[in-house]
């Protein structure tokens, strides 16, 4: 089996923003709270990017308390065209020779400062195994992804879009097995994605 990658994308903290608006009141005290009180201060006094920046930048600060693990990861019809902008494959069925391509958001990075001034970064690698159904390891690589994200602030909006090449495999049932490696924190975390390579058409 051959394995390649794709690079993965990314996008402006955006997504979080409607859900932050909603963390206020007693029940819900602490920093993400205390943050859109004041974003919701900043806009209504007609502040719009404060309010805004404000918000990703709590959002930044919570993400870096939460476990380096993954959140989606699925097959997709075609590679993204980015975070969240992708098209699920119905199945993970797949013809043979036809390659996987994986979406998948890595959750809690680890961000340091940048050698461009003014400027974070974060560094993970993707390992990957390939199983039988049964759990034996039919093939490995590593560092099969490589990705280094420099920013002005600690993006989350970020995914790799990961192809892996199973041409020559018999048809069955597998097991694709990604081991996601935060290098500024030294965390892992892993997903599996189930597929099966269908038989062969018969020749007419």
């Amino acid at each position: 089996m051959r394995t390649g990658n794709r690079r993965s994308g990314l996008t402006a903290a955006v997504s979080a923003i409607p859900l932050l608006l909603l963390l206020t009141g007693p029940a819900l005290a602490g920093p993400l709270a205390d943050a859109a009180t004041k974003a919701e201060a900043l806009a209504a006094s007609g502040d719009t990017r404060g309010a805004h920046d404000l918000l990703r930048a709590a959002t930044g600060s919570f993400s870096a308390t939460l476990p380096f693990s993954i959140g989606t990861a699925v097959f997709v019809a075609a590679p993204p065209i980015g975070y969240a902008m992708y098209e699920p494959k119905q199945q993970p069925v797949f013809k043979p020779g036809e390659a996987l391509v994986s979406y998948v958001e890595p959750i809690g990075l680890t961000w340091k400062a940048a050698d461009a001034e003014g400027k974070v970064e974060t560094h993970f690698t993707v390992d990957l195994d390939i199983l039988s159904a049964s759990g034996e390891v039919l093939a490995n690589q590593k560092a099969f992804g490589n990705f280094t994200f420099t920013s002005f602030f600690r993006n989350q909006e970020i995914y790799a879009t990961l192809t892996t090449d199973v041409s020559g495999a018999a048809a069955g049932d597998y097991v694709l097995r990604f081991h996601f490696n935060d290098l500024n924190s030294g965390k892992s975390a892993s997903v599996d994605q189930k597929f099966t390579i269908a038989a062969a058409s018969p020749a007419p």
